[in-house]
């Protein structure tokens, strides 16, 4: 249930507060007026509001109303009791982006104080950190002084308050260690509260050390997507499944599973650090040079064609083109659409196997402009340095929410053989064989081969680059 937006709400008198099914409603103090709840929550959301620890921590699969029915009703919760006994209570919340952030005040927090039929205003301003970095918060002052506060995370933002903490989706923080070791001082008071709720995003972050720690300081809870669906959430978990289409997605995002990134070549960190919702629009194209990765197939696999616009140092997604079981005319169809609508420097495309004709054509059509590359584990590996260096830097732009890409980008595992050298592989599923992993790759690499470069990778001249693949004799690793 969508609870009602609000702006300013003006004073009102003074209220005695009291509990109903998992949230405050105004009353007199006795019985009467009781009436129905306002929302009704599900045992699960009941649970955690009941849990008056001082360090609770909940993994809740997606969509489960972590952040609206969860955590934002219990911050409320907690200022009106302060507020009811003449009281200042103090809750941050800290948020993946300035966008979350913004959501989880306007969708969370201002209608849950609108719910409760609270005196409070909402303002935004501008929040100054140590760096002198200038961050927006978003705000709900209450008539006793209790305030809420919902900021962007990081270290800057985690440090130089003494407050109640709420750390939403901490999994996907960027540095979220970082942010940690800023946070814990602001919550040393043995009166404040800390509160951290996620879905699972790897091992490699903070909230995989705090939800397997052990020791009893923590109070914590977990919810799967089959346990949200018997206690009542609505779902048809069979076509969703299977729209999904990506088993890791599905066991990490819903079974809450916790996939090991040790042998991910791209981390759930690494890719949504670079995710913006302005990539991947075509509309946004302005004019630049492009690069295009091109990776190829006909059968089993995905045929894949990603545009990267270069914007100052940065390549930005501009448009990501999958076809599946398509013929060649198809192919070289859409290729010539992308072709004819951005001003295209480089086209890398996968030359191996299949892939020889479709080079031929297109250097016939584009002469001067496409590179054919052999897939070998040598020219595999190189690319693949190319591209991570990219994202390790964010001189990359993806976009943002996409749960496929997601799951493809972090397909690609590395492993290390007898010789020492290290080997990419990735599974083959109804999301294809990390095919758009390797488009990236190709787009990156054609981009600028000289910008993040181990020693000696980089284009070769038509003769070399078509038979090995960007210089692959050269190669050292």
């Amino acid at each position: 249930m969508k609870l009602p937006r609000t702006g300013l709400s003006a004073a009102r008198p003074r209220r005695k507060w009291r509990r109903s099914a998992g949230i405050w409603r105004p009353g007199d103090g006795g019985d009467q007026g009781r009436g129905q709840p306002l929302v009704k929550l599900f045992p699960y959301q009941r649970k955690w509001l009941a849990d008056k620890s001082r360090f609770k921590i909940a993994m809740v699969a997606r969509q489960c109303g972590k952040s609206k029915f969860m955590a934002a009703p219990e911050v409320v919760e907690d200022v009106l009791d302060h507020e009811s006994r003449g009281e200042k209570a103090r809750w941050i919340i800290l948020s993946r982006g300035e966008r979350q952030a913004l959501e989880m005040m306007e969708e969370g927090i201002k209608p849950w104080c609108a719910s409760y039929g609270a005196a409070f205003d909402a303002f935004d301003e501008d929040f100054k950190g140590d760096s002198g970095i200038v961050y927006k918060a978003h705000e709900v002052l209450f008539p006793h002084g209790s305030r809420i506060t919902a900021l962007p995370s990081n270290p800057d933002t985690a440090r130089g308050f003494t407050a109640n903490v709420v750390l939403d989706e901490f999994a996907i923080h960027h540095d979220s260690r970082k942010i940690w070791w800023a946070l814990v001082p602001s919550v040393s008071r043995d009166d404040l509260k800390l509160r951290v709720l996620s879905t699972p995003r790897g091992k490699d972050n903070m909230f995989y050390e705090l939800m397997t720690a052990q020791n009893s300081e923590w109070s914590r809870h977990t919810i799967d997507i089959y346990q949200a669906i018997d206690q009542g959430l609505e779902r048809n978990i069979e076509k969703f499944r299977a729209a999904v289409c990506d088993d890791d997605l599905w066991a990490q995002e819903y079974e809450l599973k916790w996939l090991d990134e040790a042998s991910a070549w791209l981390t759930y960190e690494l890719i949504t650090a670079c995710e913006d919702p302005d990539a991947g629009k075509p509309e946004k194209y302005q004019g630049g040079f492009c690069y295009i990765g091109n990776d190829i197939a006909a059968r089993n696999d995905l045929w894949v064609a990603w545009v990267w616009e270069l914007v100052g140092d940065v390549l930005w997604t501009r448009e990501i083109r999958v076809l599946r079981h398509a013929t060649f005319a198809e192919q070289d169809t859409v290729m010539a659409e992308l072709m004819g609508r951005y001003r295209v420097s480089r086209l890398a495309m996968d030359q191996t196997g299949m892939g020889e004709k479709p080079v031929e054509d297109a250097k016939r059509r584009y002469s001067g402009r496409v590179e054919g590359v052999i897939f070998t584990p040598q020219t595999k590996l190189a690319m693949a340095i190319l591209g991570k260096a990219a994202f390790e830097d964010r001189r990359v732009r993806i976009p943002a929410g996409d749960l496929v890409l997601r799951g493809d980008l972090h397909k690609t595992r590395k492993t290390v053989g007898t010789t020492g050298i290290p080997k990419l592989s990735a599974e083959s599923d109804g999301a294809g064989h990390a095919d758009r992993f390797w488009a990236a790759m190709l787009g990156i690499a054609a981009a600028d081969p000289g910008k993040y470069p181990p020693p000696d990778i980089f284009f070769g001249d038509d003769d070399e680059s078509e038979y090995y693949g960007m210089g692959a004799t050269r190669i050292k690793v």
